[in-house]
């Protein structure tokens, strides 16, 4: 006889249909998304971002709450039976761009606008809350819809962590998951990698103060200018000699400012840039490097200077095994070749890395190139012309909703 180990594993026929019951989905979730990219605003406050996102969730059977410290939304999906929680994320914020992609829908606010592809995971992230809740019957278990402002700069994810979205089921979510629309990407196809996805972010702020005077007597004053200059080769050499060429570490110095005219030098000169790495180690030994660089200069050419280093995001670091059922999930539920593993971490930081440091899960990145582009000369993302092909949205819909079905039947 046949034991039950040895019968054949029957096909998953839910899963596959996902795709074409998120296509279905597809005229809301571009109708939201216009909105949202017509309406954008910046930072943790979002009101009319954030009661779009409630207007949208009306009627579904969600649980829904709002932030203190933010105008994050997270709404709870529970499931037919009982069982763990995942938790899905979409961030909401824009960017201090004016728009200039010659779409029909551009930003009706001056110098802002949703460079970065926000408005596409919100609009996602509600379009997967509907297409869950036709399934709920399936689910064991609950789904944490984490829509959350702020993720630009300003750490969001923190703060949606304290006021508890981790628990906003009721005990702590055994799983997340995350995506970004990529306009340099193929449309439609999901690429991530085990381990680190993207880098860890910090930037420096470097004021160096030496003694003004006027540009005919230079040996009168202490020029800060020829100490901020040397600081700037200084500082990108550093990077490509204190790190062997195995560990990737990237710094740029964007900002340099002194002087007010021609004939006067300036009492300081300023200096700033980021840093990216992929490590602890290697972020502790750049923000160490950087000191010491900079006090070493100064003191070289006789000027005091002041070195203030400003953390931000950490490492996003997918689990292994959850970043390899993302791409299992892609090629079964996407088709295999919208399936792709990505060969190195990106240095762009996220802060979806917070919540990866604290729960098994993956981030992953959405192609969102449009089809009459070339993904290599694409503009990418915050840039003021990025352009995010909307067909590609459905792809993430289907995603979200399979991580979540796939991890809690």
């Amino acid at each position: 006889m046949t034991g039950p180990e040895q019968l054949p594993t029957l096909p998953d026929l839910v899963l596959p249909r996902l795709l074409d019951e998120a296509r279905e989905l597809q005229p809301d979730t571009v109708a939201l998304r216009r909105r949202l990219h017509a309406q954008p605003e910046i930072g943790l406050q979002l009101p009319n971002t954030q009661q779009q996102i409630l207007d949208a969730l009306d009627g579904l059977p969600l649980e829904v709450s709002t932030g203190k410290t933010s105008t994050s939304v997270t709404a709870v999906l529970r499931g037919a039976k009982p069982g763990p929680a995942v938790l899905l994320r979409g961030d909401m914020d824009a960017l201090p761009l004016q728009e200039e992609s010659g779409l029909d829908f551009p930003s009706e606010i001056d110098g802002v606008m949703h460079a970065c592809g926000h408005d596409t995971h919100v609009a996602m992230l509600v379009s997967a809350a509907r297409l869950l809740a036709r399934h709920v019957d399936e689910i064991a278990g609950s789904v944490v819809f984490m829509f959350q402002p702020g993720e630009e700069g300003q750490h969001g994810a923190r703060h949606m962590i304290h006021e508890g979205v981790l628990d906003a089921a009721g005990e702590r979510v055994e799983r997340a998951f995350g995506v970004h629309i990529y306009p340099t990407l193929p449309s439609g196809r999901v690429h991530t990698r085990p381990g680190p996805l993207m880098a860890a972010v910090d930037d420096f702020h470097v004021r160096v103060l030496g003694k003004g005077g006027h540009g005919s007597v230079p040996e009168a004053a202490v020029d800060p200018i020829p100490a901020a200059a040397a600081m700037v080769g200084a500082l990108h050499t550093m990077s490509s000699r204190r790190f062997a060429a195995t560990e990737p570490a990237v710094l740029s110095v964007t900002h340099l400012e002194a002087g007010t005219t021609t004939n006067i030098i300036p009492e300081t000169a300023f200096v700033e840039g980021t840093m990216r790495t992929l490590s602890d180690s290697a972020r502790a030994t750049m923000r160490a490097e950087v000191e010491k660089v900079c006090e070493g200069i100064a003191a070289a050419y006789g000027c005091r200077v002041h070195v203030d280093l400003t953390p931000g995001y950490p490492v996003t670091a997918n689990d292994p095994h959850e970043a390899t059922r993302v791409l299992d999930l892609a090629s079964t539920v996407l088709g295999p070749d919208n399936a792709a593993p990505l060969p190195e971490p990106i240095m762009g930081g996220e802060d979806f890395s917070y919540v990866l440091q604290r729960v098994p899960g993956a981030f992953a990145l959405l192609g969102g190139c449009p089809p009459d582009v070339d993904p290599a000369e694409a503009p990418a993302n915050h840039s003021n012309r990025v352009r995010h092909h909307e067909d590609a949205m459905a792809h993430g819909v289907a995603m979200h909703a399979a991580y979540a079905l796939s991890t809690l039947r």
